[in-house]
């Protein structure tokens, strides 16, 4: 079991999400918590990749055509950190 750990920022674009990327999230969510990354990967429409820049380090997964989760793993600790759920927009705030 994965364990995901929701920055306080992220709580906050949560609220504001319309109900079927808030859906799309909660099963990104379930697969990750299950399977992990791995899990992930496997299924191509979340479209799971790592980023590039500013964001090296992170990965970044397709909820729909134009919102994003990107993310952060730690292997040590088996956590998953969730740092922005953003309409498409990857430059740091």
């Amino acid at each position: 079991m994965w364990e995901i750990y929701e920055h306080k920022r992220a709580v906050k674009q949560l609220e504001l999400l319309p109900a079927d990327v808030l859906k799309w999230y909660e099963k990104w969510k379930d697969i990750l918590s299950i399977s992990g990354p791995d899990g992930l990967r496997k299924i191509r429409g979340f479209r799971d990749e790592a980023l590039r820049g500013d964001w090296k380090g992170h990965r970044s997964s397709r909820l729909n055509i134009e919102y994003r989760v990107i993310y952060s793993i730690e292997k040590d600790l088996v956590l998953v950190q969730v740092v922005n759920v953003t309409p498409h927009d990857y430059r740091r705030k």
